[in-house]
């Protein structure tokens, strides 16, 4: 009867026990290159013990951008075009980045209300890649509610960036000198207005996130990158300011009309996913008034938008670094010139590929469920990472 005992026992624990004494080995499991949490073709090779992740290698490079190379046998227009797909939620931020490099190394004096227009632009733009996020990040955890409010926000910013520029995703508004052309007439009245309405809706995005249960439970103190990891990892934008580092260049570094507005830097210390959430939550209303203040400004000056160039452009022979505050964080151009119209070497610093390099730290320890996750709070462009 004893013996009978033993074996049921023994039995019961083979079958569904906890697996005490058996042999178990960990398994290697690929998520992507195509899957629908990662932002586009991004591979993650996970060593999993059970539902627990012991290791993360993010496996980049299949959308073979090369973009460092085509901006080598482009002129500096052909390079605008192309240098605003790298981050297709940021198209605007990415052309300036250019457009700053070659005028800075021009020496050339872009005129105010250009600058003005550039900087509230920038600040639409910015709302307008937070928003994505905002709607999307909440959908791949489960909650699809919120992309509904957040696709309303953006449309209707869309509608004045398309009338300016023509375009919704690429403006190409941005040229070496200045802005393509003036703003329609009672744009900025327009422009105000849609900033208006989407300060006033937002915090229905707010309160159905912020505080809400289910979404705290699958966001606060899950894949906490520190301080510490983050300054290694040269992480910024709101991936960095979330885990306490207090670094803006719209502050710290000031370029176009930042100089001249006050910028509150939206930071957290916890450095979890629920803090990455806030800082791009908090991020929007900021962005909404520096808007606002630039479209007042710019009302109440005259003049061109643009310098007028030749037909060619050529950067004289020498080399500068412009790096601008992008809304996923710091965007860089290294431009070296020969005095050609082409320049000899452009390298691009992008915000994604600096912050993406944390997911090896990052992931490691969570349960496969808190993946995606923090996959989704590190608020990445995978065209971004593949330049």
């Amino acid at each position: 009867m004893t013996g009978m005992s033993t074996d049921t026992s023994s039995q019961r624990e083979l079958t569904v026990g906890t697996g005490t004494g058996l042999e178990t080995a960990d398994m290697v499991l690929n998520i992507g290159p195509q899957h629908p949490s990662t932002h586009g073709v991004l591979r993650l090779r996970l060593v999993v013990d059970g539902e627990r992740v012991v290791s993360c290698e993010p496996i980049i490079g299949y959308m073979h951008r090369g973009a460092e190379k085509l901006f080598e046998v482009r002129d500096y227009r052909q390079i605008l075009m192309l240098a605003n797909r790298h981050d297709w939620l940021s198209a605007f931020s990415n052309e300036l980045g250019v457009a700053l490099a070659v005028e800075r190394l021009m020496g050339l004096e872009v005129p105010e209300r250009a600058v003005w227009l550039r900087t509230a632009l920038a600040e639409m733009n910015r709302v307008l890649n937070h928003l994505m996020f905002l709607g999307s990040y909440p959908l791949e955890i489960g909650a699809i509610t919120p992309m509904f409010y957040a696709f309303r926000e953006r449309e209707t910013l869309q509608t004045v960036m398309e009338e300016v520029s023509g375009g919704r995703m690429h403006y190409m508004f941005n040229r070496v000198g200045g802005l393509k052309e003036e703003v329609p007439a009672g744009w900025t009245a327009r422009a105000r207005q849609a900033i208006g309405e989407v300060r006033r809706r937002l915090p229905r995005i707010d309160q159905l996130l912020r505080r809400n249960d289910i979404f705290l439970a699958r966001t606060v103190g899950v894949g906490v990158l520190t301080r510490e990891q983050a300054t290694a990892y040269g992480a910024s934008g709101p991936v960095g300011r979330a885990s306490g580092l207090d670094f803006d260049l719209r502050r710290d570094e000031p370029y176009l009309a930042y100089g001249e507005l006050d910028v509150p830097v939206v930071t957290r210390t916890t450095g979890d996913c629920h803090a990455r959430f806030e800082v791009l939550l908090d991020q929007v209303y900021v962005s909404l008034d520096l808007a606002e203040q630039c479209l007042d400004r710019v009302d109440q000056l005259r003049g061109p938008v643009n310098v007028r160039l030749p037909k060619v452009v050529k950067a004289p022979e020498g080399h500068t670094y412009a790096w601008t505050e992008n809304p996923l964080g710091v965007n860089g151009y290294y431009l070296v010139s020969r005095g050609e119209k082409t320049p000899w070497r452009m390298k691009l610093r992008t915000a994604s590929y600096a912050n993406v390099q944390a997911l090896s730290s990052v992931i490691p320890g969570c349960l496969v469920p808190d993946l995606i996750a923090v996959l989704g709070s590190m608020f990445f462009v995978v065209g971004d990472v593949d330049k």
